[in-house]
């Protein structure tokens, strides 16, 4: 077939018949199931693209081509919808004009799946910055809403609804010249259409400009609030639910223009979830969970509680399309090899380094570990986990107020003879743990046994749900003698953990990493068994679970180890430390295993990428991460594991690869290695080091946060050797400490790294103090006293004697600095002041007091008091 690249583009375009059919062929070959073909037929399309009209040939067979079959035109306009999204640049004006005119000529047609495929086009068009240079376009869409024909009608209405959706911010804006003003009194007339799609689309379009307040819309909120009082009862439910979505942002929004309507407001929404059709059940639910974080919450609530709380504990049952999905009658599945969507790791955090704060002495961390989360197959949020959540956000609302209207309930609930109203119970009991813990201690010493009791019971989704709520009385039971909770409730959590269902040991995995945070050293008893089980369970799980598994383990090697690191008890340390070394080599093998399967995977598929699939990498960096926390709980033991392994060879590689994840934790593994055998690493420095150097790069925080960490151990071990290296990285660590809008993080690490680099080699870094000294002292006065914190302020003081005019200028902020210092050690403080006298000295007494007097009072009493300046 010839293809003419030179056609003149008219509006009576007509396609050329053998060109048609072979487009029409490749439509009907990507329909097709076989992955071969559709890499074929993608290939094709990718070489049609050359030709500036295949494009018409594609809007033709969607708009004008009626005698082909639906779904053929719809892809049709699926894949032009892609062109679009790809090389709309570069269409010629006449094929733009062409699509863009067949597009509103089409949006009536009266095929439901056709009129919403050329609304997708329209808005992909819109999005492409097209709304400037289309400007008949929401005029048009605005004027065809008025048409008598329906098809018209709604074919406009659903253009606009995504048109609203994706382009929101710059249709209130100058550029267009405030569109809104005119559209939302337009969609306010049609809350009262006789059809009720056409309602439905209407509310979903003003709903678009809630959230940011858009003028235009409050200037007319009070009809708007008026209208969809109106709509309350409409029989259409995606109505309904449209209505409840709005009333749940105009409660962030507009409570204002709520509080004299709440009571109605609250008994409607009362009715609505319990709505019949689940997504309006839904949506009402959010009300309550948004209700919670406003402050007249308790107030507006407290009325209506008797009757809320039945309905949010209903809520909470499994529905029965749930259980058929969940597989709830599938009891033993561990056999059933994991499909690939159930392998992606969920709440796995890469590893980034970061400093002990003084202020709160935690670690940065996302505080995201016990959402309720017990049932993440079904679509990821539904009635039962929104009534959870909002059960406990108002647990923690009324605190133990809620009890009264909760207990009864429980008592039913709990032991019940049919399993889907008893498992609702301890999901009930699990989420109102964190709110009304004081208030449940009573009840607990008779709750909690039931409840390790219900860990054996023989549906899987009642053990998995108790594992769970179990999890969230952890920190009561480690409080109690050991005998009484902690020791049954072990023994029967790592029978879970053997579970034969795969839902249950994920559940079991995940409440026991939450146990061993809480309990610590109290599990050191328990070791071997806890040991035994972790390891036979490696043997046993299928994919997905492995991941739940070693963050288990890491948990335990992180909680058992830093806990049993304080000075008395490092005889007990070592002796678990080498007790837990069998434990690990099956880990550690493991790991390393996945980490070079996956770099294998990667190269093969780099090379020959039809022939192989691409690896999913997070299984790699997962492995990693669990490298890492177990060089840092094993310590020294490491090093026979490491002796053995090529994991140098596999990190090199790791560290050079284009996923930032992946550099991010081999940087992490290779700072917790360099600390725990640097024997092993120090043969691999002069390539490590180049690579370290390009990774400074602040475009990935968490990437190079965790290689300059890294570069900040490799000198303390270094020593003078480190000299060579300091041109590769030093001026990339002095761009970072000095940029805006650094976080927090990354300007400690960086500070330390530049402080250790001075200590170990001054010569070289010295001389550019005046370059970083001020953001030095400002970023590390916060951090508390640590061994990091020591070593870079000794790495400071040695360049000071090196360049003493270097800190002359920003004398007060090394002051302020030094002040910060709770207690250093006395070689330490000795440096300190001699700086401190030395530059008193050096200024005199006059200008020292006229110098001094600039301090705030604290500053100035804490010198005078501790280094008698």
């Amino acid at each position: 077939m010839v293809w003419d690249r030179q056609t003149k583009m008219e509006y009576e375009w007509k396609p050329d018949e053998q060109g048609l059919q072979q487009i029409l062929q490749l439509l009907k070959e990507s329909q097709s199931p076989d992955t071969t073909i559709q890499r074929t037929v993608q290939q094709k399309l990718e070489q049609l693209n050359q030709y500036p009209d295949f494009n018409n040939y594609l809007i033709f067979v969607l708009t004008k081509l009626k005698s082909e079959d639906e779904p053929t035109r719809s892809l049709s306009g699926l894949i032009l919808k892609n062109n679009v999204k790809a090389h709309f640049q570069n269409f010629p004006n006449g094929v733009t004009d062409f699509i863009k005119s067949e597009c509103l000529n089409n949006i009536g047609d009266s095929s439901p799946l056709i009129r919403a495929t050329v609304g997708i086009l329209i808005t992909t068009i819109a999005s492409k910055g097209e709304l400037q240079n289309w400007p008949d376009l929401l005029p048009k869409l605005c004027s065809l809403l008025d048409s008598e024909d329906y098809n018209t009608c709604e074919g406009a209405f659903g253009a606009l609804q995504k048109i609203c959706e994706d382009s929101a911010e710059i249709l209130d804006s100058d550029v267009l010249d405030r569109p809104l003003n005119i559209m939302i009194p337009k969609f306010l007339q049609f809350f009262k259409h006789s059809s009720p799609k056409i309602r439905s689309h209407a509310v979903a379009c003003v709903n678009q400009f809630i959230i940011s307040r858009t003028q235009a819309l409050m200037l007319h909120i009070d009809s708007f609030i008026e209208n969809l009082f109106a709509l309350a009862g409409d029989e259409e439910p995606e109505v309904r639910k449209n209505v409840c979505r709005a009333l749940v942002m105009l409660l962030e929004v507009r409570m204002d223009r709520l509080l004299p309507h709440m009571h109605n407001i609250v008994e409607y929404m009362l009715q609505r979830t319990q709505d019949q059709d689940e997504n309006v059940a839904l949506e009402a639910c959010e009300f309550w969970l948004t209700l919670a974080e406003q402050p007249i919450c308790k107030d507006v609530l407290v009325r209506h509680l008797p009757k809320l709380i039945p309905v949010l504990v209903n809520g909470m049952k499994y529905s029965d399309i749930d259980i058929i999905l969940l597989k709830g009658d599938v009891e033993e599945d561990e056999t059933i090899p994991d499909s690939e969507q159930d392998i992606r790791p969920r709440f796995h955090r890469s590893r980034t380094v970061a400093q002990q704060h003084d202020e709160d002495g935690i670690e940065e961390e996302d505080d995201d570990d016990d959402e309720i989360d017990d049932d993440d197959t079904i679509s990821d949020w539904n009635l039962r986990k929104c009534s959870a959540a909002a059960l406990d956000v108002l647990a923690n609302v009324y605190r133990d107020e809620l009890l009264p209207h909760i207990l009864p309930l429980l008592k039913e609930l709990l032991f019940h003879h049919e399993w889907v109203v008893k498992e609702s119970g301890i999901l009930v009991l699990g989420a109102i743990a964190e709110g009304c813990m004081q208030g449940m201690i009573p009840y607990l010493p008779e709750l909690i046994p039931h409840l390790i009791q219900c860990l054996s019971d023989k549906k899987a989704l009642v053990r998995s749900i108790t594992c769970w709520t179990l999890s969230r009385y952890a920190h009561w039971v480690v409080s109690q003698p050991p005998d009484t909770y902690l020791k049954p409730l072990m023994t029967e959590l790592l029978k879970r953990i053997l579970d034969s269902n795969k839902r249950v040991q994920e559940a079991a995995c995940s409440a026991f990493a939450t146990l061993e945070e809480e309990a610590c050293t109290e599990l050191v008893p328990y070791l071997a068994y806890i040991l035994d089980t972790l390891v036979f369970a490696f043997s046993k799980y299928q994919h997905k679970n492995l991941l739940i598994l070693y963050d288990a383990i890491g948990t335990l090697a992180d909680s058992v180890g830093h806990h049993l690191n304080k000075p008395c008890l490092s005889s007990v340390a070592t002796a678990l430390q080498s007790g837990f070394l069998p434990y690990c080599e099956p880990v550690y093998q493991r790991c390393v295993n996945l980490v070079q399967k996956t770099l294998a995977q990667a190269m093969l598929n780099n090379a020959q990428p039809d022939q192989y699939e691409a690896p999913d990498k997070d299984f790699m960096i997962v492995a990693l991460d669990l490298l890492s926390g177990l060089a840092e709980g094993l310590g020294g033991n490491i090093e026979q594991l490491v002796a053995r392994s090529n994991i140098l060879t596999l990190m090199y590689q790791c560290m050079q690869d284009k996923m930032p994840e992946v550099r991010q934790s081999s940087f992490a593994l290779l700072g917790d290695l360099t600390k725990a055998c640097f024997q092993h690493v120090k043969p691999c420095i002069a390539d490590f080091m180049p690579i370290l150097g390009t990774n400074l790069n602040p475009e990935f925080i968490s990437v190079c946060n965790n290689a300059t960490w890294a570069i900040g151990e490799i000198s303390i071990q270094m020593g003078i050797e480190m000299q060579p290296y300091i041109p590769m990285v030093l001026h990339q660590l002095v761009e970072i400490i000095n940029r805006p809008n650094t976080p927090k993080t990354l300007l400690e690490n960086t500070a330390i790294t530049i402080g250790r680099l001075g200590y170990v080699c001054p010569q070289e870094v010295a001389p550019m103090l005046q370059q970083f000294i001020r953001p030095w002292c400002t970023s590390l006065r916060n951090i508390r006293d640590n061994e990091e914190k020591d070593s870079a302020f000794r790495g400071i003081c040695t360049m000071i004697s090196v360049n003493p005019s270097g800190v002359i200028q920003d004398f007060i902020f090394f002051c302020d600095a030094v002040a910060s210092w709770i207690n250093p050690k006395d070689d330490l403080r000795d440096m300190f002041c001699k700086i401190l006298h030395g530059f008193k000295n050096q200024v005199g007494d006059e200008n020292w007091r006229r110098f001094s007097d600039q301090f705030p009072l604290p500053l100035k009493e804490r010198l005078a008091a501790f280094y008698g300046v």
